[in-house]
């Protein structure tokens, strides 16, 4: 076999890798327990280069709207070197508060959560609370599944809400999303997402211009063929 072979043979083996094991973190992330067993979770599965790079340039976008939003510009750039991406989203917190009166959103009763006017759709505003904690945290158990499985494969991970927040904005995900996390995994020699330079969104353009240029290429091919 070549060597051009063999390389060829290892990506295409290293890609088959990444597309089972996301699948095998969504089952973790599905069938870890829920408060009250009452499935209010769903989790999203984006592993096309060009979906990933439309997810990294909103989250670029989103970072000028808000001085606080200016680390997604990183994030961005470690989610460029990720082979696939979970979104985990939370479809209950928003409309349906869990009726406990458990006062951890702040309000005195589920009722009064109901009453209070959400916020408003401004760019910089990020979820539209204020959200029943108590669903919210759902999600927490649901990416402990992704994460703990991660781990068990072996597999490098990062947890991020910027991204969560971005594709809320993007509408791909459920309408009744009213909170998001997302676990970007990489299937590689080094974590994209571990001892990353304070500046690596300036430095790490390599990523983004291979993207870009798989992207380009079948269009122009099929233009100039």
């Amino acid at each position: 076999m070549s060597i051009e072979k063999s390389m060829k043979q290892f990506e295409q083996d290293r890609l088959e890798a990444v597309r089972i094991a996301s699948r095998l973190l969504l089952a973790s992330g599905t069938t870890s327990p829920r408060v009250g067993g009452v499935g209010e979770c769903t989790i999203h599965i984006i592993d096309d280069p060009c979906a990933i790079e439309d997810l990294c340039q909103g989250m670029e976008s989103m970072s000028c709207e808000n001085k606080a939003w200016d680390f997604f510009k990183r994030d961005a750039a470690m989610l460029r070197d990720a082979d696939a991406v979970l979104v985990v989203t939370s479809l209950r917190c928003v409309s349906d508060p869990a009726d406990i009166n458990c006062n951890m959103c702040g309000k005195m009763t589920c009722e009064s959560l109901r009453e209070t006017e959400k916020l408003s759709d401004d760019a910089d505003v990020a979820f539209k609370g204020p959200l029943c904690v108590f669903r919210a945290n759902n999600i927490s158990y649901a990416v402990d599944g992704i994460v703990s499985q991660a781990r068990n494969l072996g597999i490098d991970y990062g947890v991020f809400w910027s991204v969560g927040a971005t594709a809320m904005r993007m509408k791909i995900l459920p309408r009744s999303t009213g909170f998001a996390l997302a676990v970007a995994i990489s299937i590689t020699e080094k974590s994209p997402f571990r001892d990353i330079p304070l500046k690596y969104g300036e430095i790490n353009e390599r990523s983004m211009n291979d993207r870009i240029i798989k992207r380009l290429w079948p269009q122009f091919r099929s233009i100039y063929s």
